[in-house]
């Protein structure tokens, strides 16, 4: 017996098949007819019945060339659809064109591709279609328009304004916002956000962590079960502002192996190294303060610093260091407050500090009385001094002048938001208390998670599969980038990220490339100063999908 709701579902379908034709012929006799008329042809007499009877067949590139204005491409609009991913075709339709409408890639009031169009352009039945439409008409992405076809929504118009604007009131320019009014800017947030997008890790070459099935899934599950059979009066309460006394012994002996010398009464555990940053900032600067940066660095703490009223100023970073000219230089002129450093594995570069630099640096910090603030997020990755030369100041100081952190969301899980600052004991007291006014106390469910996980050793076997896996991939993968175009000019022999030149402006590779849902992470971003580049940071952990070379190859030319 033929199942009712699907014989429902075929006549929709061949309803709006049949509308769409109607208002596909009627869009090309409107154009035709505009076209006679400007070349001063006659119009013929219209012949008796009905309308779309008296077109003649036009081609279907034909039609789609005709819908200018407001109607979408005709070609691919959403990137490679995947019948082996796990994702059904509908969610993949709905999931990739809805992110192209967020990014307003895809205008306010477009007409989307016919049932048909996007049929055959994307290899999936016209059944598949129309609910993958459907579902972003419920979800009100796309509307319904009887007798014409799907059309995107147009947003709010207080929306589009505060998409079409960058902070400031500054208006966008530039290649995405000529060719797609509207668009959203390429900046930190932009990123970000897209970081968050729930997309395959495999078209993710700009994000800055591992791929999911990288991370010890198991270790952690088994440490929450764990932690819930302990009495449940010790986890529905607040935690201790300094964090959970277990952990910071055991970061205690975790910091003895660095040749950092730490009590427990000098560390402070915080929401991750984002958090951290954000006390250290507010605790030891004012608004007009001057905050040092590496140049590239990580971008997020631009926009936190500038937030707090402070100027950031970036320092050139070379393959060993700073550039300590202009650190000297700079410091005389900006008198600043902090220095925020990447000793080892300098993201975006993955290069280290030489012992040369790290005392020059400190002498430095000593001569114009500044702060340092030794970002180490990224220490567990570092296989040693026999394969890659590393100074930490932090070691050299011994918690006088520098402040340093650290944190376990890229080797152990992001999702536990655990890490930490250590520095000497009076400076620990205030961040203590400076967390405490901000948020209390931090979660100690996921410090004591993070505390069994640490505690059982397994943690260390773990690590070592994880540097195994990024050296087994490493130099093959950089190969392949200079085969497709990408310059390598600095090869470290650790670390996860590379810094490419792509040879063309990074900002509008990426705009292409999130048509295609693939995010880039462009050069722009790592720098204060947020100007046009070359450069972008690649993960070689999330460059094994096809489609992302193929897209690299087609678009530097390298095809």
């Amino acid at each position: 017996m033929t199942n009712t709701r699907t014989r429902t579902s075929l006549l929709g379908a061949a309803a709006s098949a049949a509308a769409e034709a109607v208002a596909d012929a009627l869009a090309a006799a409107e154009a035709r007819s505009a076209a006679k008329a400007v070349s001063g042809r006659a119009v013929a007499a219209a012949a008796p019945g009905p309308a779309v009877a008296a077109v003649a067949p036009t081609p279907a590139p034909a039609r789609a060339a005709r819908a200018a204005g407001k109607a979408a491409q005709s070609g691919p609009i959403v990137g490679l659809l995947s019948r082996e991913s796990g994702e059904t075709l509908i969610d993949q339709i709905v999931r990739s064109v809805a992110a192209r409408i967020d990014d307003r890639l895809l205008r306010g009031g477009a007409r989307m591709p016919s049932i048909r169009a996007f049929a055959a352009a994307h290899g999936v039945s016209a059944f598949t279609v129309v609910a993958g439409y459907d579902k972003l008409v419920a979800s009100g992405y796309l509307e319904s328009r009887r007798g014409a076809g799907f059309f995107v929504r147009e947003p709010a118009a207080m929306e589009l304004n505060l998409a079409q604007r960058r902070p400031g009131g500054r208006r966008r320019t530039g290649e995405a916002e000529r060719e797609h009014p509207g668009v959203k800017p390429i900046d930190v947030v932009w990123l970000v956000r897209n970081m968050f997008r729930q997309m395959p890790h495999g078209q993710m070459p700009g994000t800055g962590v591992l791929p999911p099935d990288w991370m010890d899934g198991v270790a952690i599950g088994n440490a929450l079960r764990a932690v819930s059979r302990q009495n449940a009066n010790l986890l529905i309460g607040y935690g201790v502002p300094q964090g959970f006394l277990p952990l910071r012994q055991q970061l205690q002996l975790k910091l003895a192996e660095l040749e950092i010398a730490a009590a427990p009464e000098q560390i402070v555990t915080t929401a991750g190294v984002t958090q951290a940053l954000d006390l250290v900032a507010r605790e030891f600067t004012r608004p007009g303060d001057t905050i040092f940066v590496d140049d590239p660095a990580w971008f997020l703490m631009f926009g936190s610093f500038a937030a707090l009223g402070a100027k950031v100023v970036g320092i050139p970073r070379l393959a060993d260091g700073p550039d300590i000219a202009q650190l000297a230089e700079l410091a005389a002129l900006h008198k600043p407050k902090l220095y925020i450093i990447n000793s080892v594995l300098h993201n975006p570069s993955s290069t280290s500090l030489s012992a040369a630099k790290a005392f020059q640096v400190l002498r430095l910090a000593e001569e114009h009385d500044f702060v340092i603030v030794e970002d180490d997020i990224y220490c567990d990755l570092h296989p040693g001094a026999a394969v890659q030369p590393a100074t930490r100041l932090a070691a050299l100081d011994q918690l006088q002048r520098v402040i340093y952190l650290g944190g376990f969301s890229k080797t152990m899980a992001a999702n536990l938001r655990v890490g930490f600052i250590a520095t000497s004991p009076e400076r620990a007291e205030r961040l203590a208390d400076r967390k405490m006014l901000t948020m209390l106390t931090t979660s100690e469910i996921g410090e004591r998670v993070v505390y069994k996980v640490l505690s059982e050793g397994s943690f260390r076997k773990h690590i070592d599969r994880v540097r195994a896996r990024l050296d087994g991939i490493r130099a093959k993968t950089i190969r392949q980038m200079e085969r497709v175009g990408l310059k390598v000019d600095l090869v470290a022999p650790a670390g996860m990220f590379v810094w490419v030149d792509a040879g063309c402006d990074t900002n509008v590779l990426t705009e292409k490339a999130m048509a295609h849902n693939m995010l880039l992470a462009p050069g722009s971003l790592f720098s204060p100063k947020q100007l046009p580049s070359t450069r972008m940071r690649v993960n070689v952990a999330a460059m094994q999908e096809p489609a992302v070379w193929r897209f690299l190859e087609r678009e530097l030319g390298r095809s």
